[in-house]
């Protein structure tokens, strides 16, 4: 029993022991609770006292903002009271018993919408100024607008679109070309191809064979034959050769969808033709700009009123005007009979000079001066400079409109420089065609020298290292595409060199002399004898054409060409735009330029598609060098397609394009792009004859009502 009684006792014990734990865990518990629920509250009083002074201080700066809008309302009002203020082409009157209050804020706010929206209007006029001004030489181009008409201002607008594709393609060779080779390729000094004959060291650096372009110039990344063959360069793994060859198929392919783009977007801009009734009152009336605040504008604006005057009144009497029509006709079968004759001596001319040339590279040229070595270069520049203005003096027998004699100067023009351009390139095939010769005798000559290096016999089984020949002493080949290169860099770098010296002789010196001898001289020379210079548009538009024409066709044999083209524009952009405000007079009869520069597109798509024929002749038909360029150890340089379609893609994806390329499909589908072309040029012709028709039906109905 008293064990029992003491088991009690334990588990009584245990049992309080128990129940004062559990009252400990509670009484824990709901103190936990309490102060989570102070701090809730507190919390909640905290955020409480923020919103209550957060809207403290929102009235007190309503408070502010009533007594500010007060104060300057009753200012408005004692300025505006019994005023009328212009807003939006609506007159808004105050009335004469105005009570503050509700009506007070309305005609504030209205104030205050009046002020945005002039601010507003204000910024977007000066937003529109801004885009204007970020447009490249357009004030330059505005103000040779204003004095010398849209004619000559159609050129420099020219020369700026001819300079954003430069930049283009200069970006491509430059990106693509120049400076993977220059950073990743193989150094100077490490192969033939890279390196100075020791037969040329001594006269590498000098300044006349820079100026030249041989020397280190030749073999340096601006020229074709300094570009290795490896199929790929430098840790990037870089295609060189692949990109050589889709750069240059590239920039073609650009320029041709950029002129051909253009060309539409100045059709689309044509319209259907010119609205010329009332053209001298609409001129009177609505010509000047009323926001013009500064002086020098103002003065721009009334010179380009004056210009436009002036081509109207030109435009008027060549629409009145009677002529002789046997005279006029006998005159203009004169002049292209003169102009055919100078067309036959300037080509014959250029051939005599280019066999000349030729014989001089078969004896040597070391032999011969300056005049020999540049001979070709200078008469075709010699040529582009002095057969214009006897064009120009033939054009005066035949009477046209002004416009229509530019059109007629720019044919015959473009009929000399073409002439040249090709007979020059017909030289260049016969030059290139001795270069394989001459190859094939090195290859030969190789072959010999290779075979001394080891005594005269080479094992079959040889494990000794090879001999260690300095590339400079290693014989090469004659590399006919660095020839090419060179031949086009030259041509640009003389005519570059030809026009700033004519500008500078023929037009500055020319009127520095009438300005300053004209006081002292017999006759009047500012209207006689040699007077002030008219700047020559069809001269320099085909002089802008055919180098660009010499740009697309030579930078695949030397990348360096659109660099220096980018060069040319630029510095001529600036050298013009003086010389024509500076030395240059307007024309006598100023005459209206039409509102599209699709003449002048048209002959840069010819010449575009003419300088393509030569590149493609060359890649498609003539073998590449062996020793130098990227297409050496190649039968045809367009191999390096099927080479790349074989190591680096799919066998599937290159049976696809072998498929796609086949004759068979290529044939039909240009095909059918030249129906499609035709029956779009038939629809546009009809919409554009219902247009005009449509035109003269509301310029009839006009007159009715008047």
């Amino acid at each position: 029993e008293r064990k029992k009684e003491k088991k009690r006792e334990k588990i009584k014990e245990k049992r309080k022991r128990g129940k004062k734990k559990k009252k400990e865990i509670k009484t824990k518990k709901e103190k936990k609770e309490k102060e989570k629920r102070k701090k809730k509250k507190e919390k909640v009083k905290q955020k409480r006292k923020k919103k209550r002074k957060k809207k403290e201080k929102e009235k007190r700066k309503r408070k502010k903002r009533i007594r500010l809008h007060t104060n300057l309302v009753e200012d408005i009002l004692k300025k505006y009271r019994r005023k009328i203020l212009f807003t939006n082409n609506y007159f808004w009157t105050l009335p004469v018993d105005f009570h503050l209050g509700t009506e007070m804020m309305v005609w504030f706010l209205f104030f205050l919408f009046c002020d945005s929206f002039q601010k507003w209007m204000k910024f977007q006029r000066d937003f529109e100024n801004f885009k204007t001004a970020c447009i490249p030489w357009e004030m330059k181009i505005k103000e040779i607008e204003s004095h010398f008409g849209s004619s000559v201002a159609s050129y420099f607008i020219f020369l700026r679109w001819m300079y954003g594709i430069n930049m283009i393609l200069f970006g491509l060779t430059c990106g693509l070309v120049m400076v993977p080779e220059a950073l990743m390729g193989k150094p100077y000094g490490s192969l033939p191809r890279k390196t100075v004959p020791r037969a040329e060291e001594a006269t590498a650096m000098n300044f006349a064979t820079l100026w030249d372009f041989s020397g280190f110039a030749q073999y340096s990344v601006l020229f074709y034959g300094y570009y290795n063959n490896q199929r790929t360069i430098g840790w990037l793994k870089f295609r060189m050769p692949l990109s050589y060859f889709l750069v240059g198929v590239g920039s073609i392919g650009y320029s041709f969808m950029i002129v051909i783009r253009t060309m539409a977007k100045n059709a689309n801009d044509d319209g259907g033709g010119d609205d010329t009734s009332f053209n001298f009152s609409w001129k009177m009336f609505t010509s000047w700009d009323y926001l013009i605040g500064n002086p020098e504008t103002a003065d721009n604006k009334f010179a380009s009123i004056t210009t436009s005057f002036k081509e109207a009144i030109v435009e008027e009497q060549e629409s009145r005007k009677e002529e002789n029509i046997h005279l006029t006709r006998f005159l203009r079968v004169l002049a292209n009979f003169l102009a055919l004759c100078t067309l036959a001596g300037s080509g014959y001319l250029i051939f005599f000079v280019v066999r000349r040339s030729q014989k001089f590279a078969l004896e040597g040229l070391e032999n011969y001066g300056w005049w020999e070595r540049n001979e070709v270069n200078t008469v075709m520049s010699l040529l582009g400079m002095f057969c214009p203005t006897l064009f120009d003096v033939i054009s005066s027998l035949e009477n046209y409109h002004p416009r229509i004699a530019l059109r007629w100067q720019l044919g015959r023009i473009f009929a000399l420089f073409l002439g040249n351009l090709y007979t020059f390139i017909i030289a260049l095939m016969d030059e290139i065609n001795l270069k394989l010769e001459e190859e094939k005798i090195v290859k030969y000559n190789m072959t010999i020298w290779e075979a001394s290096l080891y005594n005269g016999t080479i094992p079959e089984n040889s494990t000794a290292p090879p001999i260690q020949v300095d590339p400079a002493d290693v014989p090469r080949g004659p590399c006919w595409e660095t020839m090419v290169g060179q031949e086009f860099v030259r041509l640009t770098v003389s005519d570059m060199m030809t026009t700033y010296i004519t500008i500078l002789i023929g037009d500055f010196l020319r009127a520095v002399f009438v300005r300053f001898f004209n006081y002292c001289w017999c006759w009047d020379l500012e209207y006689g004898f040699p007077s002030y210079s008219e700047f020559d548009i069809s001269g320099n538009v085909l002089g802008l054409i055919f180098n660009q024409g010499m740009i697309w066709m030579g930078s695949f044999y030397a990348p360096c060409l659109p660099a220096i083209n980018v060069f040319r524009l630029h510095t001529s952009m600036y050298l013009q735009c003086w010389a024509v405000m500076c030395c240059n007079v307007p024309q006598e009869r100023v005459f209206k330029a039409s509102r599209s520069n699709n003449f002048y597109m048209a002959m840069l798509l010819f010449i575009l598609f003419l300088s393509t024929l030569p590149a493609v002749y060359t890649i498609v038909s003539i073998p590449p060098s062996f020793d130098c360029g990227p297409f050496s150890g190649k039968t045809r340089m367009f191999e390096v397609i099927s080479e790349t379609l074989e190591h680096d893609f799919p066998s599937w994806f290159g049976k696809v394009f072998g498929y796609a390329t086949n004759p068979g499909l290529v044939l039909p589908f240009i095909l059918l792009m030249v129906l499609s072309i035709y029956y779009l040029n038939a629809t546009s012709k009809s919409y554009k004859e219902a247009n005009l028709e449509l035109k003269k039906k509301l310029q009839s109905v006009r007159i009715e009502n008047y």
